[in-house]
This record gives structure tokens, C-alpha cells and sequence, in this order.
């Protein structure tokens, strides 16, 4: 069985220095009540993988702001101004990725692959550094997996095995960032015994997540 365990449990497992995947697109499915521990607790020099860093103001953009954060992989920073003026002032490392990339990086790393290849970023600053191949007449890029220490994700519903359902757009990096961490937290809404969700409703098998975190009925945070 999954363990369900609290919060506080949940972020003493990140350390200062890992690098962390966060679930969510623009607040919309991602893990608020776990990151607001993260940087409650002032966890430093964390690595984080992310499709933006939030909104300037919700959970997931307060790791900036704290300065929880020293280096950034991402697909857009627009929504948050600070994260925009740490990257201007050289305090924060940003690595800006095409969106559809960074989904697949991590895919990769999920099932096991060596890298992908896509033509996106051919002939841009994005392809400087990297491999390319030519396939068929075609130019492409070998783009690395992306891996992670901890995954912290957000489900609407999982049973105590861990399997996990998601509600619509809130679905989004959340599947494929739990088949790319070395240790996996999911934050619930709801908590059921298990048989009680169709199997035809898992998203996530219980086999990829580690810990289950209780949502606690209180402000919402995040969207989702």
C-alpha cells in the first residue's frame, strides 16, 4: 500500500540541493498545500522542473520569491514578474524549454529512453550545445530525459494502493512527472479504499507514487 502520511511528513523528504518536479499548468493542477510547506519550511537551492512558475502570488510562485529556487527549468516565466526580474539580475538559472520538448524529456525519462529527437529549435539559440542528427533528409535535435529526486503532484481522487484519478485540465505534466522521480508525493482531494475506483480511471498507477497527502478543506489554493 501507499503510505498516507501529512504534509509536514511529506516535505521533510526534500532536501536542500535536490532537484523536484512540480505538476500544474498556471495553478491549474498543481500541488499548493505541498508547496507552501516546501517554502514554509525555506528549503534552498532546489532544482525545479515546471511548466511556469505559477502566478505572483499563489503557492507555486512563492518558491521564487523565497528564494527557495537556484535554478529553473521551465516552459514560460511570463506569469510571474520575479521570477523574470531573479533571472535579469543573474540570481536565478533559467533553462527556457519549448513546451511539447519538455513533456517529452521527461516522458523519456519515465519509460526508460535514451533522449528524443525533434526538429523544434532547429536553427535557434535552443539547438546551441546540442546533437543533432540528420534522419531521412531532416535535421533534428537529441534532446536529453529530465529526471527528478521528487515529484509533488495534485490528484482529484486516489485509492490507499495509490492509483490515481485526475479532474480534466488538471491532469496535464501530472501523469508523465510521476514516472520521472525517484520519489513521488501526491496531494488528494479524496482518499478511497481500494476496488472503489474502476480501473478504467486510473491515470496513474499506484505502482509509480510513493506518498499520499490528505488536501485539507481550508483556503483553496491552486485551481483543480
Amino acid at each position: 500500500m501507499t503510505k498516507v502520511i501529512g504534509v509536514e511528513d511529506a516535505i521533510r523528504k526534500i532536501e536542500n540541493g535536490m532537484t523536484i518536479m512540480v505538476g500544474g499548468f498556471i495553478g491549474c493542477g498543481a500541488p499548493g498545500q505541498l508547496l507552501e510547506e516546501v517554502y514554509g519550511k525555506e528549503v534552498k537551492d532546489l532544482t525545479l522542473i515546471a511548466n511556469d512558475t505559477g502566478i505572483l502570488g499563489d503557492a507555486l510562485s512563492q518558491l521564487i520569491v523565497h528564494r527557495c529556487v537556484s535554478k529553473l527549468i521551465a516552459t514560460h516565466i511570463g506569469t510571474n514578474k520575479e521570477t523574470g526580474r531573479q533571472m535579469s539580475a543573474g540570481e536565478l538559472e533559467v533553462n527556457l524549454v519549448p513546451q511539447g520538448t519538455l513533456v517529452e524529456q521527461i516522458r523519456a525519462a519515465g519509460a526508460g529512453l535514451g533522449g528524443i529527437l525533434t526538429p523544434t529549435g532547429i536553427g535557434t539559440i535552443v539547438e546551441e550545445g546540442k546533437q543533432k542528427l540528420v534522419i531521412n533528409g531532416t535535421e533534428y535535435l537529441l534532446e536529453l530525459p529530465i529526471r527528478a529526486n521528487v515529484a509533488l503532484l495534485n490528484a482529484y481522487k486516489a485509492d490507499k494502493a495509490g492509483n490515481l484519478v485526475y479532474r480534466r485540465a488538471a491532469r496535464n505534466f501530472n501523469p508523465v512527472m510521476a514516472m520521472a522521480a525517484d520519489l513521488v508525493i501526491a496531494q488528494v482531494d479524496h482518499i478511497v479504499e481500494v476496488g472503489d475506483i474502476d480501473p478504467d480511471e486510473v491515470m496513474t498507477p499506484g505502482i509509480f507514487v510513493d506518498y499520499l497527502v490528505q488536501k485539507q478543506p481550508r483556503g483553496v489554493t491552486n485551481l483543480g
